[in-house]
């Protein structure tokens, strides 16, 4: 049977994809963003407890209150927003549940939003799924900083959305405060509303700052806020995530999230609370040591020939492949596990501007530093040019 029509053109994810061909070839994975090692030890513990006390059957759809007000707090504590957990908070199946329902739950057929692109696959899945029409504003290579002029010509009469990423998967970048400001501005003055993915808030480095859109004024009523535990805490696997913001529009996440988990993770919502609450401290600790493995990765590719300009955030570096001969990333990605046993992402796969992606190629540092070191080692020994 063939797939629906709002299916088409839809790709399987690269993640899956490339995942498969280091499993299947037996290579280093340095391309989904995923660690290498867990999360709190406190917060598996209090995952096992709840599990042997009974609480195994379906959770509020909206989220236990624990980790509602476990939610709120991390918001009011590190950002000074306010939000009431009742109304004001949804606990979602990870942060990809958080953009779907916020996509479904608040866009209609032909309504425009504003992607930064290279974008994170599913918001591209999604907009299709939901109706809507990607309009992308492209963070170009090397720096990938955000072009307020072509932010500003994206916008049109059909216009109703802006999706943001910061810090920024695949390219590591960090909205500073005042490419939020000239964001913030544009969606003031044309009504629009943000949809924030988050999930990376807490992973940034150097003298770099998270700010929250949601914190600039005129913006707390218009913006709906997502993120996770996944990366911050290091329990990607748990897919236990959020969505935050005025009660309309975390309503209308309710609203069609209703219709795809219901609720999920019932004995994972209370240890995420306690992570939230009691492991406030491990996301800091985790930053400070990825930053150390971004180091070594982008010494490691540079020292390959594959000079990177380090990220400021998130797990992921990028670096351009053009002088190596190959017609794109995707190729070079394919034949990497073959030549050197290593397995990255071709970066062409977030883009509607081919050209401005076609050479890119992204690489995680949230492994072990044992299977960095290996990793780079492999490049620097092979042969990478086509």
């Amino acid at each position: 049977m063939a797939l629906a029509h709002r299916l088409d053109g839809i790709p399987p994810t690269i993640f899956s994809t490339m995942s498969a061909l280091a499993i299947r070839t037996g290579s280093l994975n340095l391309g989904q963003g995923f660690p290498d090692v867990d999360g709190p030890a406190s917060t598996i513990a209090r995952a096992v407890q709840a599990l042997r006390s009974g609480a195994n059957q379906y959770a509020p759809g909206i989220g236990v209150p624990a980790l509602r007000e476990a939610i709120a707090r991390h918001q009011q504590r590190h950002y000074g927003l306010s939000l009431d957990p009742d109304t004001e908070v949804v606990v979602t199946t990870g942060c990809t549940e958080a953009v779907a329902a916020a996509l479904l739950g608040l866009v209609d057929p032909g309504d425009e939003i504003i992607v930064l692109e290279p974008y994170y696959d599913s918001y591209v899945a999604m907009i299709q799924m939901a109706g809507g029409v990607r309009r992308p504003v492209t963070l170009r290579a090397p720096d990938f900083r955000l072009d307020v002029a072509a932010l500003r010509a994206a916008v049109t009469p059909a216009t109703r959305f802006v999706l943001l990423n910061s810090p920024h998967n695949p390219t590591g970048a960090v909205l500073t405060r005042e490419e939020l400001a000239a964001v913030a501005t544009l969606v003031i003055e044309h009504d629009l509303v943000v949809i924030t993915d988050e999930v990376y808030e807490h992973l940034v480095f150097d003298d770099h700052e998270h700010v929250p859109i949601a914190t600039l004024p005129g913006m707390r009523e218009r913006t709906l806020t997502l993120s996770s535990v996944g990366k911050s805490w290091s329990f990607t696997g748990w897919k236990v995530g959020w969505a935050t913001g005025p009660a309309e529009l975390v309503g209308a996440v309710l609203a069609a999230k209703q219709w795809l988990t219901f609720t999920s993770g019932s004995p994972l919502q209370p240890a995420v609370a306690q992570a939230l609450d009691e492991e406030p401290d491990f996301p800091g600790r985790l930053a400070a040591d990825l930053q150390d493995r971004r180091d070594l990765l982008c010494s490691g590719l540079a020292e390959a020939g594959l000079p990177v300009r380090p990220p400021e955030g998130t797990y992921f570096a990028t670096t351009d492949i053009s002088h190596l001969g190959w017609p794109d990333g995707l190729s070079f990605c394919q034949a990497l596990p073959e030549r050197a046993g290593v397995v990255a992402i071709p970066a062409q796969v977030f883009y509607d501007d081919q050209d401005a992606g076609r050479q890119l190629v992204r690489w995680a540092f949230c492994k072990e530093r044992d299977t960095i070191a290996a990793g780079v080692r492999r490049l620097a020994e092979a042969e990478l040019r086509a």
